[in-house]
């Protein structure tokens, strides 16, 4: 039997378990709100073009609006200074698009301080049990962060002092990028920075490491606490924009058993 055959068998028999990881997609998706002076991304939102009606007497469609980087998505290398002469989002191979997946778990970490970084230690710690960071894989950090997926205010967390989100350190971005064989790194919050990222050294090291190493983020993940740290297969589906930073995508996760 092919691999592909027994994979598809293994989906119509229900041994091989799709798991979406990814928000919903509507006007009150939780967004990035930048401070001023510096412009935000619009919000999602449908625009009615014909219902059944005068339009459009036998269908029903819209105009999407929408910003690249909005709900659950991947940012590009061009995304960021550290990768403008990298792959936008149609450029980027499906090759690289689908990979094992591995999953940190940092909930109790992230439950006891908001602004939680992770370090290398960390994943190596984690190496030491699970084995080693896979080829072309993707580093998902559950966070648990995901529970406020449906609520701005506290997706953002923000107060006087800025946004409490967490994140990675800039050593750890570092030794990501550069050190490992992974094709990208996912998280359950907004960003794949923490919430004060501007503040590390450089500012916003996940995208500056990450995306200037023809490496990819992906965003506002769901359910990864259905997902074991090893034995997935992650699955990121974007659309192919020319020119594009971003996209939003649909993200599966697929699983034996």
């Amino acid at each position: 039997m092919t691999i592909i055959r027994s994979l598809a068998e293994g989906l119509a028999a229900g041994s091989v378990k799709v798991i979406d990881l990814t928000n919903t997609l509507s006007s009150s998706t939780p967004t990035l709100r930048l401070p001023e002076p510096f412009a935000n991304l619009i919000d999602f939102s449908l625009e009615e073009v014909s219902a059944y009606n005068e339009p459009g007497p036998f269908w029903k469609h819209h105009n999407i609006h929408t910003g690249e980087h909005i709900g659950t998505h991947i940012d590009a290398p061009v995304h960021w200074a550290s990768g403008r002469e990298g792959k936008d989002v149609s450029q980027i191979e499906p090759e690289r698009l689908i990979g094992p997946a591995v999953v940190v778990d940092v909930v109790a970490e992230v439950e006891k301080n908001p602004d939680f970084l992770l370090e290398i230690e960390h994943i190596t710690a984690w190496e030491a049990e699970h084995g080693p960071l896979p080829e072309n894989g993707w580093l998902l950090l559950r966070t648990g962060w995901d529970k406020y997926s449906d609520d701005q205010e506290a997706f953002l967390n923000a107060d006087e002092n800025g946004s409490h989100t967490p994140g990675i350190s800039a050593e750890c971005a570092k030794w990501l990028a550069e050190e490992t064989p992974i094709s990208g790194y996912g998280v359950e919050t907004v960003g794949i920075d923490q919430g004060n990222a501007a503040m590390l050294e450089p500012a916003f090291p996940a995208h500056y490491y990450l995306l200037g190493s023809d490496k990819y983020g992906i965003t506002s993940l769901q359910n990864l606490d259905k997902l074991p740290p090893t034995g997935a297969l992650l699955v990121v589906s974007p659309l192919p924009i020319v020119g594009g930073t971003g996209s939003p995508a649909r993200v599966y996760a697929l699983l034996e058993g």
